[in-house]
């Protein structure tokens, strides 16, 4: 016997889907750790590197211009000699914070239920 098809309760994904746009504005390798770096404060690229064990210095670059590019961060140059460039979050990037953190928390439960029980 066949299954009835039931009608889906959820409300109607809004036009353009949201969702979607903003999982493409975190997608990528890198991309929340660099935000949640950030959350800090402004930081300078060679701060951000020492922050980030295991990122390529070609990948920070890449998420970093992404990031600007996105409006998610600003790049700022100073002029001096060596010129020093720093980044901080927009307004649009510190608005993704709690987004991160709650995906934190989540991931965080669900490596304290894979863990092992400890026996003694």
């Amino acid at each position: 016997m066949p299954h009835k098809v039931r009608k889906s309760k959820a409300p109607p994904p809004p036009s353009g889907c949201p969702m979607g746009a903003c999982m493409a504005l975190l997608g990528g390798a890198w991309t929340t750790n660099v935000i949640w770096q950030l959350s800090g404060g402004p930081r300078r690229f060679g701060e951000l590197y020492r922050d980030l064990p295991g990122i390529s210095p070609k990948m920070l670059t890449a998420r970093l211009k992404r990031l600007a590019m996105k409006g998610v961060v600003i790049r700022e140059v100073a002029p001096t000699s060596p010129p020093a460039v720093e980044y901080t979050l927009s307004e649009l990037g510190k608005e993704l914070i709690p987004i991160i953190d709650t995906i934190v928390k989540v991931g965080t439960r669900l490596l304290e239920e894979r863990r092992p029980a400890r026996t003694r």
